[in-house]
């Protein structure tokens, strides 16, 4: 299949002969690597950003592929209405024990959207209290020497403290973000005219089959209104609380980059929206758009006193073009969403990402006075750590000692990075800060140890 020319992509994930997949091998070799380990694999992400594929047709086929029978493959998707039965652990065990009932063959078994299983009573004790999950069902069937086992969820509640402590250590996570722009680059003819399109409608997979702006901006608005929001509100058995928790996203959308806490945000309500709603309530429906996976908070450190604050904070949308078409693509800022693009490529590398702080002193009308400065971001893996900026250009002295005054108050000898919009050759001034281009930097995973 050829490309198109211009910003629209070749279709894939589409019926029928004629297609393209992208093969997310960054995810699939996760998988591999763990094939067999005797533990329970989860793969966890979003809902509709290719977890389903990845397991049900790009692992699939890598395993037959590789001497796999189809036979030896056992599926089931409990989202699905004709598996409704199965919700009940019992039922699933049942399936799965009948489906593997051949101990000379070994089984890979998936499980489809696991948080649709239901906790049940357990019929052998008196106490209501006592329940059975899926967690019950998964443990006892990794002790089965010929299964390796496959479950993915679409929220963060199924990897909960008191759950992840029930599969004793019995299970690995791999978490699935939207596609990245390095995923979705080789589609177009031009890598700018890909930034573009991934800076206006993000990387859920389904947008790269759709043909039309207006069919692209429907379907990221109808995955709020018939997925997202629908699952919260059955989820957490909330009641006639759409329309506030639409009014939340937008309210987090029309802000990323910006600090914000759910004090802030019950008083936008009363005075945008002449809503009274507590902040206690706003702080729960925040903790719900994060379980699934829509949002992702980053705390703030300080990074010369080595230590959190707790409020306020910033939120990112795990996917750009969700946030914009919460707002009809109307706010479309460039620095911002550059921002929030950065931050999910760091994510998706096993970053982890705060906001940095700087505290440090500045005279002001004559007197010295503390000032807390910002890095955008402060990244560490293991032994390493950068400090890194987004910006849309560094092109006059004021613009460059703007972007980079907080990054020369921090006297530590690691990486300090700055990102500009436009494709530029990577260089460094003076005092060693690294400058880089969005594309090279979203395209180039090992470009900030250049």
């Amino acid at each position: 299949m050829t490309k198109k020319k211009g910003g629209n992509p070749p279709k894939f994930f589409e019926q029928g002969a004629d297609i393209m997949i992208i093969k997310r091998d960054y995810y699939l070799n996760k998988l591999i690597k763990k094939q067999n380990s005797g533990r329970v694999k989860i793969i966890t992400g979003i809902r509709r950003c290719g977890k389903s594929f990845l397991l049900f047709n790009l692992y699939k086929n890598y395993l037959l592929d590789n001497g796999v029978k189809d036979d030896e493959i056992i599926s089931i998707a409990l989202d699905d209405i004709n598996n409704i039965k199965y919700r009940n652990p019992f039922r699933l065990n049942d399936f799965i024990k009948e489906m593997t009932s051949d101990k000379s063959k070994h089984y890979y078994v998936f499980i489809d959207e696991v948080q649709f299983s239901e906790m049940v009573a357990n019929p052998y004790l008196e106490k209501e209290e006592k329940t059975v999950s899926f967690v019950d069902v998964l443990l006892g069937l990794i002790k089965e020497d010929n299964l390796d086992i496959y479950v993915t969820g679409s929220n963060s509640k199924m990897l909960s403290k008191d759950i992840l402590t029930q599969f004793r250590d019995r299970a690995d996570e791999v978490h699935v973000e939207p596609l990245s722009f390095q995923e979705i680059a080789s589609l177009y003819d031009s890598s700018s005219a890909a930034l573009e399109t991934y800076l206006a409608y993000g990387g859920m997979p389904r947008i790269f089959a759709l043909e039309t702006d207006e069919e692209k901006s429907a379907y990221l608005k109808n995955l709020y209104s018939q997925t997202y929001i629908k699952d919260i509100l059955e989820r957490n058995v909330i009641q006639s609380a759409d329309e506030i928790l639409e009014t939340l996203l937008k309210f987090l959308a029309s802000s990323i980059g910006s600090l914000t806490n759910p004090y802030k945000l019950a008083k936008r309500f009363a005075s945008e929206k002449h809503i009274n709603i507590s902040s206690t309530t706003i702080a729960k429906y925040l903790k719900y758009f994060e379980e699934a996976y829509i949002i992702s908070e980053a705390e703030r450190y300080d990074v010369k006193g080595g230590r959190y604050f707790s409020t306020p904070n910033k939120y990112y949308f795990s996917d750009i073009g969700l946030r914009n078409a919460l707002l009809n693509f109307r706010q479309i800022e460039t620095n911002h969403i550059m921002e929030n693009i950065i931050y999910n490529d760091l994510k998706r590398r096993d970053y982890n990402v705060d906001v940095g702080v700087v505290e440090t002193e500045k005279l002001i009308n004559g007197k010295r006075q503390k000032v807390q400065l910002e890095v955008d971001f402060v990244v560490n893996k293991a032994s390493k750590r950068y400090y890194i900026q987004s910006a849309l250009n560094v092109d006059s002295e004021a613009k460059r000692e703007q972007e980079t005054n907080s990054l020369k108050k921090i006297d530590d000898s690691f990486k300090k990075i700055v990102v500009l919009k436009d494709n530029i050759v990577p260089r460094r001034d003076e005092i060693g800060i690294l400058y880089l281009g969005l594309e090279q930097f979203l395209l180039d995973d090992k470009a900030i140890d250049l």
